[in-house]
């Protein structure tokens, strides 16, 4: 009896403070998905860019056909927490009265699943499509989604899909890089990469392509030995893959083994600090540090500089500006997509079709100049996002 009451006293012992840990995770984690929400509302209705790009060489949106029916979306929440979303609709069923819409924007998450499993017509996405939702997609429908651009991304406002952008302590000398040149420092040595659900091997490239020192990239004197110190998102984020599917050349996952990394915080007083800015604090004291951060031009302080960006080594550089994102210069520029499920053997469902090509009309775009937050389309973009619809 007494052995008994011993095991039971001591059993509740052990449990407790796993009970306790796992409390305290769950309230870490609720606490940091309710600051980030009432950041995201903080920010929803502000228009923060009044610049008014020309859009005249867009085509006007013109019905094809009068179509009816309901419109359900499911995906992302930045169409929802700002009016963009209504905006289009209000304009749209002007030319077409008879559709309805059916909103369900919570997160990207629910995007690609909804489209699965029937449960949505249209998945805006605020990121690039991943492996897993790929997979997944083909192994129900036997084919892949098929994803519309709708905007380009925000230049500076977090959460609108801002570009990645390159930065440096104040005291580098270096003011350009190339994408090739982010591989290296930022990349490892791989065996091959995923290019949407093919792994090729071309991809692939040896060790004596990373770049670990300040000298191999041409600096002297007292920085050409000096280690370069790596900042990042930690890899459960998807701005990792912006840098994998551009600078690397497809998805990976090997990475610089010296990376640190980040996340979002909460803050004591329920305010909420984004991973990109935490790293930029930490650039901001290291002048040997190099981080790529989303928005991050935000953040500038005077220890801090955003550096020019190539593709290739040697080509032209174009700095991280408004104008050079709107007009896709700068490469490492946001893409938003609006995801379909359309059978190759078969036609746009044509109201769908009606409503993306209102929005990628000049009468589409100029809502989205209206919001201030996401960037209108250039007429060569449009053209492609057209030729999918066809």
């Amino acid at each position: 009896m007494i052995r008994r009451i011993l095991m039971t006293l001591i059993l509740a012992a052990l449990a407790t403070p796993w009970v306790y840990a796992a409390d305290a995770a769950d309230e870490d984690s609720v606490a940091v998905q309710a600051a980030r929400e009432k950041w995201v509302k903080n920010k929803g209705y502000k228009v923060y860019y009044t610049k008014k790009f020309d859009l005249s060489d867009l085509p006007h949106y013109k019905p094809e056909q009068k179509v009816s029916g309901t419109i359900r979306m499911w995906g992302s929440n930045y169409f929802a927490d700002s009016p963009l979303a209504d905006y289009w609709i209000q304009e749209f069923q002007k030319y077409q009265p008879d559709v309805k819409f059916d909103l369900h924007l919570k997160t990207t998450l629910h995007a690609i699943p909804g489209l699965i499993f029937g449960m949505s017509d249209i998945g805006p996405m605020g990121r690039q499509i991943t492996w897993d939702e790929l997979l997944s997609y083909q192994r129900e429908r036997n084919h892949l989604p098929v994803g519309i651009v709708a905007v380009t991304g925000s230049y500076d406002v977090s959460g609108w899909n801002p570009p990645i952008g390159v930065y440096l302590h104040k005291d580098n000398p270096l003011s350009k890089l190339s994408l090739q040149q982010l591989d290296g420092i930022f990349g490892a040595q791989r065996s091959g990469a995923w290019r949407d659900l093919v792994w090729d091997k071309s991809l692939g490239r040896g060790p004596e392509k990373n770049i670990r020192t300040w000298g191999q990239l041409g600096l002297t004197g007292e920085w050409a030995n000096k280690p370069i110190h790596v900042y990042g998102y930690n890899l459960q984020f998807h701005f990792p893959q912006e840098i994998e599917s551009r600078a690397f050349g497809g998805v990976s996952g090997k990475w610089n083994e010296n990376l640190i990394e980040y996340d979002n915080l909460a803050q004591p007083d329920g305010s909420f600090k984004l991973a990109g800015q935490l790293m930029l604090e930490d650039l901001a004291k290291d002048p040997y540090g190099i981080a790529y951060c989303a928005g991050g031009n935000a953040w500038l302080t005077p220890q801090i500089k955003s550096i020019a960006l190539s593709v290739k080594t040697g080509d032209p550089a174009y700095e991280l500006t408004l104008e050079n994102v709107r007009e896709r210069k700068y490469p490492m520029y946001a893409d938003v997509f609006f995801y379909i499920d359309r059978d190759p053997k078969k036609p746009v469902d044509p109201k769908v079709k009606e409503f993306l090509r209102y929005i990628l009309s000049s009468e589409g775009q100029t809502q989205v100049m209206r919001d201030g937050k996401y960037l209108p389309l250039t007429a060569e973009t449009v053209r492609a996002q057209l030729k999918l619809l066809e």
